[in-house]
């Protein structure tokens, strides 16, 4: 069965607009030419450090496959991960599975 994940990150002060030029720029057209589906990535409306995106997956083996070809990629070790971890408080992150009720329009 399909399901998502939802995951929110908090900003290290100051950070959030090179986030997000960051993540739009570079990290999310890097996971997508790995093959993530990226549902979609939103700014906190009141929370000027939050920031949230969704990713969806097929199954665990597809997402397992998926982690293996992002986070084991030289460009991710070497360059875009280290990167995030300036401008995100990594210990505040938060990862969520979730999946669609019967009526949801995202499946």
């Amino acid at each position: 069965m399909a399901f998502f994940e939802l995951r929110e990150y908090r900003m290290r002060p100051g950070q959030r607009d090179k986030f997000i030029q960051y993540m739009d720029e570079v990290v999310i057209p890097f996971q997508i030419s790995k093959g993530m589906i990226v549902v979609g990535s939103y700014a906190g409306e009141q929370e000027e450090d939050l920031w949230v995106w969704i990713r969806r997956f097929e199954c665990e083996e597809e997402r397992e496959r998926l982690y293996a070809a992002v986070y084991q990629d030289e460009t991710w070790t070497g360059t875009i991960g280290p990167a995030i971890g300036e401008l995100i408080d990594r210990s505040k992150t938060v990862v969520r599975r979730i999946v669609p009720s019967p009526r949801s329009i995202m499946r």
